[in-house]
């Protein structure tokens, strides 16, 4: 889906002057044209329309219930699904649908949801993230995100990753975010590093997959942190 082009203002030359005073005094002030908001370009914009939640790489959005093949597709892979949570029973194809269904109409709470990730350039379903375990008070919250096998290490993890924390420490006020990784995924605990997350602790055999029990790694990351190396955008 490509991104709308920028909306200009039309030039102040096209409007028409103040009308002639026949009495000879003072013109009369011409009536200020108003211009309809989707000729804006707003303060805090370069011009262009473009939406908070598209990245460099990838666009979040909201899970559709069309998306339930390509979810169905994801979970044929057993070491995605493992991944992202554990291998469960078959599902079937009303199951996806119903899934999906649901997930369209949810209303966050808390400051809970999931949304899709969708690559920017050619609309496709790539993944989805969400967030969990969101502590109003204490200012934490978790998130978890799965990339299918075939787009791993184009960067859309990480992109997404940045698009989110941006919300939920920029727009929600949320202090600190929390993720566990499984130790043996390497290569999420690099890309966890690279986005700015500190190791903060493990739990010792935690999960259980495979015919043995697993450590789980606790990586962590504060408001301040994210700032440091992605900061917020200026208004």
């Amino acid at each position: 889906m490509p991104a709308p082009g920028p909306v200009m203002r039309p030039p102040s030359a096209a409007l028409p002057g103040p009308p002639p005073n026949p009495a000879g005094g003072r013109p009369e002030r011409a009536r200020r044209r108003q211009i309809p908001w989707t000729e804006r370009v707003l303060p805090w914009s370069d011009g262009a329309m473009t939406s908070f939640w598209t990245g460099k790489r990838v666009r979040l959005r909201g899970i559709e219930p069309e998306d339930w093949q390509t979810f169905r597709r994801f979970d044929e892979h057993s070491g995605h699904q493992r991944s992202v949570d554990a291998i469960h029973p078959p599902r079937s194809a009303e199951g996806y649908r119903t899934w999906t269904a649901e997930r369209a109409v949810a209303t966050p709470l808390d400051n809970r949801f999931q949304l899709a990730v969708e690559e920017l350039r050619t609309g496709e379903l790539v993944g989805a993230l969400s967030t969990d375990a969101t502590d109003l008070r204490a200012g934490r919250f978790r998130y978890g995100i799965g990339i299918v096998a075939e787009h791993h290490r184009r960067g859309y993890a990480a992109d997404a990753v940045v698009l989110l924390l941006r919300f939920m420490f920029g727009e929600r006020r949320f202090h600190k975010c929390e993720a566990g990784v499984h130790a043996f995924n390497d290569a999420s605990l690099a890309l966890h590093r690279r986005l700015g997350f500190t190791e903060e602790g493990r739990l010792r055999d935690h999960e259980y997959f495979a015919g043995r029990h697993h450590d789980l790694v606790l990586m962590g990351m504060t408001a301040q942190e994210f700032a440091q190396r992605h900061p917020f955008e200026e208004l």
